[in-house]
C-alpha cells in the first residue's frame, strides 16, 4: 500500500532528475499551439502551449521559455531567461509557467489593433549527452483582434445582438418577465376575487 502511494513521487522524481518527456507523435520534440485564437481590443487572451522532447535532460535543464512574433525567425517579444520583454508590450505580458511543467500560456493584456500577429513560442533546454537544445512551433498561432464592440465566443453557433446580448439571454429575460407580468396579473385578479367575496 506504501509503494503504491510512493510510485507517483517516484515518477515525478525521475522526470524532474533526467527523465524524458517522450511526444506521443512520431517527432522526437515538438512545440504545440493552437493555430488560430481572436480577442477584442483592449481585452485580454491567453495563448497556450505544450511541449515534449525524447533526449534525456541534466540534473538541471535550464528550461528557457521565450516567444517570437510576425515570422518564425522574428523578433523576441519575451524571454524567461535573462528576463526580456519588448518594448510594445511592457505590463502587459505574463508567463504562466512554472519550472518543471510541460504546458502554459502567455497572457497578453490591454489588446491593441496592432498585436494582431503570429505568435511563436520556443523552448530551450540542457540535455545530458546532447548539449543545447532549441525548437519551437513551426505554424506558430496567428492572434486576430476584434474591433471592441464586436464581441467573439467560443461557440459558434451562438449569435450576439447588437447591445452585446446574445439571442440566449435576451429569450430568457423576455420569459421571465412574460412570467412576472402573468404572476402579478394572477395576484390582482386573486384580489379583486377575495374584495368581491367579502362584500
Amino acid at each position: 500500500m506504501g509503494l503504491l502511494l510512493l510510485l507517483p513521487l517516484l515518477l515525478a522524481a525521475s522526470l524532474q532528475a533526467g527523465g524524458s518527456a517522450k511526444c506521443i507523435s512520431n517527432f522526437d520534440y515538438e512545440v504545440n499551439q493552437p493555430e488560430h485564437l481572436s480577442a477584442p481590443e483592449g481585452g485580454s487572451i491567453y495563448i497556450p502551449f505544450s511541449f515534449c522532447y525524447s533526449w534525456e535532460v541534466a540534473r538541471d535543464p535550464k528550461v528557457r521559455i521565450s516567444w517570437r512574433w510576425k515570422v518564425f525567425h522574428g523578433e523576441f517579444i519575451y524571454n524567461t531567461t535573462p528576463p526580456f520583454t519588448h518594448e510594445d508590450y511592457k505590463n502587459r505580458l505574463s508567463l504562466n509557467w512554472a519550472k518543471g511543467q510541460r504546458n502554459g500560456s502567455l497572457q497578453i493584456s490591454n489588446l491593441r489593433r496592432e498585436d494582431e500577429s503570429k505568435y511563436f513560442c520556443q523552448v530551450q533546454l540542457i540535455t545530458r549527452k546532447e548539449g543545447k537544445k532549441v525548437w519551437q512551433s513551426i505554424k506558430g498561432t496567428s492572434l486576430t483582434i476584434t474591433r471592441a464592440t464586436e464581441k467573439t465566443t467560443k461557440n459558434p453557433t451562438s449569435t450576439t445582438t447588437t447591445d452585446g446580448l446574445s439571442k440566449e439571454v435576451v429569450v430568457s429575460m423576455a420569459v421571465a418577465i412574460t412570467v412576472l407580468k402573468i404572476a402579478i396579473l394572477g395576484l390582482m385578479v386573486y384580489l379583486r376575487w377575495k374584495r368581491s367575496q367579502g362584500l
